[in-house]
């Protein structure tokens, strides 16, 4: 019988997989009490501070076609959480962009989540730090390995 490189019950691995499947959950319970459906949710995701991609990117991103985008888009710019925009050099193109109060929705949300993971980060030193971010990163790189994605510029 083969043996796995890394010992499936180890520690690390425990934890990590603890991490993706507890993120899947904590998504979708943000979506569910935004009134937010998992593909609108995860368009949200896509549209952090300066980026700005128009629908077909997204549509890439998302693995959704350019139509299924749209009505995502549509439904957001309803809601007031994004807004379509000229691309600033190319008119005939448009962007997707957060709004203001759509990351405010977002954002109310995860804002318990995201203090407590400062908090958690505050008790590491610089050096522990630096450990967990290149594990993390490896994570992601074994992630997108597999999935067959670029590397993500996280």
């Amino acid at each position: 019988m083969p043996t796995s490189p890394v010992p499936r019950g180890s520690p690390t691995m425990r934890a990590l997989r603890a991490v993706v499947e507890t993120g899947a959950r904590a998504r979708q319970a943000v979506a569910r009490r935004a009134g937010l459906g998992e593909s609108e949710m995860r368009l949200l995701d896509r549209l952090g501070p300066g980026a700005a991609p128009g629908p077909a990117e997204l549509a890439r991103a998302l693995e959704l076609t350019t139509p299924a985008v749209t009505g995502v888009v549509d439904r957001l710019a309803a809601r007031g959480h994004v807004e379509r925009r000229a691309h600033p050099a190319d008119r005939r193109r448009v962007e997707v962009h957060l709004t203001d109060s759509g990351r405010a929705e977002v954002l109310g949300h995860l804002a318990p989540m995201l203090e407590a993971m400062r908090r958690l980060e505050d008790d590491f030193d610089e050096a522990e730090l630096a450990v967990v971010e290149r594990y993390l990163r490896g994570a992601v790189a074994a992630f997108e390995e597999l999935a067959g994605d670029q590397p993500s510029q996280a």
